[in-house]
């Protein structure tokens, strides 16, 4: 007879029975398999125990944990490319699951992430990829591109916006490249985003805010 329980010490939470020969029940009523079969979880479990005398805080950052977070479903071709070119024929899969162990979409915009530090790495690369930007908020950016009128700055992931000449510093900047470089990191200030989603930023805001913490 296939029979299996499953349960704690308070009592069973589970059970499997079933007889596959004539006769696998034996004894005087079928409730005589019951007692062996607690006294066997009793065993088992004060073994557990001897080993972990309680649950540890915290999960093994070897073993998968699972991240879920949603997003906005118009916002998924942020996430997966124009036309859905990194998932071919693969809905809800990546085309290089090497590289994103355990990750995971759905149609309604229902990400799943599986994995330790790797799954906290990449939910925050997706808040970063779907958030909208918000005006009033600083930003750690990236300079992506220099002009004479401004600089081009990454605030994330996909997303940049113009810090005009007159924005990056205090006083007058008579050229550009005097202040920055591609690639250099630079605190930014989101002052307004247009109708076209055109995002403008200020270095000038950042360093104001920052001269007025120290003088107090």
């Amino acid at each position: 007879m296939d029979f299996k329980v499953a349960g704690s010490q308070f009592g069973i939470t589970g059970n499997l029975a079933r007889p596959e020969n004539q006769g696998d029940l034996r004894g005087d009523h079928p409730g005589d398999v019951w007692a062996p079969a607690k006294d066997a979880r009793i065993n088992i479990l004060k073994s557990m125990l001897g080993t972990l005398g309680q649950p540890r805080e915290d999960i093994s950052e070897h073993a998968p944990r699972l991240e879920r977070t949603q997003i906005d479903p118009e916002k998924i071709g942020l996430l997966i490319g124009p036309r859905g070119q990194d998932h071919p024929g693969h809905p809800g899969r990546d085309r290089h699951p090497d590289r994103h162990p355990g990750r995971r979409r759905d149609r309604h915009g229902h990400r799943r992430l599986q994995g330790g530090a790797a799954a906290e790495a990449a939910l925050a690369r997706i808040e970063a990829l779907t958030e909208d930007v918000k005006v009033g908020r600083v930003y750690s950016g990236t300079v992506s591109s220099v002009k004479d009128f401004g600089v081009f700055v990454e605030i994330a992931p996909g997303k940049d916006g113009l810090c005009h000449i007159s924005e990056l510093a205090d006083g007058f900047v008579k050229s550009v490249a005097d202040v920055c470089s591609v690639g250099d990191k630079m605190d930014v200030k989101v002052i307004a985003v247009d109708d076209q989603n055109r995002v403008k930023l200020s270095r000038r805001a950042v360093l104001a805010e920052a001269a007025g913490a120290r003088r107090r």
